[in-house]
């Protein structure tokens, strides 16, 4: 199989950015993003897993004179009053007709359609099974956002995860539970970076090719938001099957393999999924050795959906039950976030810390098909290159404010709970209060139909083959029995 050549196994390209700036969770992430497109001059890329045209970007009230909250009027307005501005649009086409069937969304793509300055394309290009997963928006190549929230429904919720927050609702209406994502903000060349990604997979798509945009514009990034990172330098990392002339590349599981290897006290990690041996297997053999790094993954209670719940969650109690098995140490632990009135907080977040000196948000999951079939990017800072050691310290403070909110503690609390030597899993078990909370992974034993699922596969295969022969390659206990065997 053909493979695409870049600056390492791991990483296509290192880049600096001039400010980045971690947002947690998109009720900030659409504010920030609303008010960067707003100062756009040349063209706007939404490249997206899914776009409702129907969600609010904003739940407060709509002030006189404001731009409009609707994501599909709001398209159409920055388009009217910038008539030089481009907007492009890249949808993964599954679900395409289902999209269409959302109220008022075919009326707003009729819209989009007309308008000359905007282009709303579906990305087929990949193999059948496959998806184009990338969630990405570039702003005249300098600003961009890469991480995991999709400007869609259901995804919009503040840090606070509120029981029965009436801003959660659908635009049907209907209310939502509490929601937990994460995206990353660049400027500068990493911006142009992921302008490239972005402008090529347009072609892939079947877009017409588009020249850089030109230089004289100021930069986007709203007056307003303070960035913690500034002059570092960051890595771009991808994942997409082979298709066409489009060679197969898999960046990010050589990059996931290499940063667990490299940790040398602890790993932060949240993730929608947990499915993928190859990565249990990276974990499982830092587990074996005499003075482990703790380990810790927050993830959902369940997935999205019966039959990902089968399948997906089966397969992450079977690796975490082997994992716990080789944890000597007691240094690993999978938790699920819970608000403070005991509803579970669906974790869409794909962010991992290693030492406080890496910080990885993307859209990749921890699972197979983030590993080599879907259209992945995730980007990532690493305190070891040259000029990038002033950002360890703010890499902490995000550390340290992630499990803040989860555990409903500030975080300098949590700051100042590490800096005694506390363990993640000692602050996260024993400072719990009456507000939020982390709770472990329950491990039930599978039935054995839960079992056939979950073995087979099918619904996160390693290879765009076994999407028609899911036991082409070793199953999920098999690969199971492996990690269970002792170190030589």
């Amino acid at each position: 199989m053909r493979s695409e050549k870049s600056e390492s196994h791991s990483v296509w390209r290192f880049s600096k950015a001039t400010r980045a700036h971690p947002v947690i969770d998109a009720a900030d992430y659409f504010e920030v993003i609303q008010a960067a497109m707003m100062n756009a001059k040349h063209r706007i890329m939404l490249i997206g897993w899914d776009f409702d045209t129907r969600i609010d970007l904003t739940r407060s009230r709509r002030k006189k004179g404001a731009p409009p909250k609707r994501l599909g009027d709001f398209i159409l307005w920055l388009a009217d009053r910038t008539p030089e501005l481009e907007i492009k649009l890249l949808k993964w086409n599954v679900g395409a007709l289902k999209m269409l069937g959302r109220g008022k969304t075919i009326v707003d793509v009729a819209k989009w359609a007309m308008h000359k300055q905007i282009q709303f394309k579906l990305d087929g290009a990949h193999p059948v099974g496959c998806s184009h997963h990338q969630k990405i928006v570039v702003i005249d190549d300098k600003m961009a956002a890469c991480g995991g929230i999709d400007m869609t429904a259901d995804r919009w919720d503040t840090r606070e995860h509120k029981d029965g927050d009436p801003r959660r609702k659908r635009p049907n209406g209907k209310l939502y539970g509490p929601w937990h994502d994460c995206t990353m903000l660049v400027e500068g060349d990493a911006a142009a970076a992921l302008a490239e990604l972005s402008r090529a997979r347009w072609v892939t798509a079947g877009g017409e090719p588009m020249e850089p945009c030109p230089a004289d514009a100021a930069s986007p990034w709203p007056e307003f938001l303070d960035a913690e990172y500034q002059f570092v330098d960051m890595g771009i990392a991808r994942t997409r099957a082979e298709y066409g002339e489009a060679a197969e590349v898999r960046e990010i599981e050589a990059l996931f393999i290499e940063q667990i290897g490299r940790a040398q006290k602890f790993i932060y990690a949240e993730n929608q999924y947990f499915t993928s041996p190859k990565i249990a297997d990276a974990i499982a053999e830092r587990l074996k050795e005499e003075n482990p790094p703790e380990i810790i993954l927050v993830g959902p209670e369940k997935a999205d959906g019966w039959l990902e719940q089968k399948a997906m969650d089966g397969a992450r109690i079977e690796l975490v039950r082997a994992l716990k098995e080789q944890d000597r140490e007691k240094r690993f632990a999978y938790y699920i976030p819970h608000t403070k009135g005991g509803e579970a907080i669906y974790v869409h977040a794909k962010l991992m810390i290693v030492d406080d000196r890496i910080l990885r948000i993307g859209s990749a999951n921890m699972n197979n098909r983030s590993l080599g079939l879907d259209s992945e990017c995730d980007i990532f800072i690493d305190c070891d290159r040259p000029g990038n050691e002033s950002a360890c310290e703010a890499i902490k403070a995000l550390r340290a404010s992630l499990i803040g909110e989860h555990i409903g503690l500030p975080p300098e609390r949590v700051t100042q709970l590490l800096g005694t030597g506390k363990s993640m899993c000692e602050i996260i078990d024993n400072e719990r209060g009456n507000g939020p909370t982390l709770e472990p992974l329950a491990l039930p034993q599978l039935d054995e139909a839960d079992k056939i699922i979950a073995e087979n596969a099918a619904l996160d295969p390693e290879n765009p083959d076994e999407m028609f022969e899911p036991f082409s390659s070793p199953g999920l206990f098999t690969r199971v029995r492996n990690l269970r065997k002792p170190k030589r």
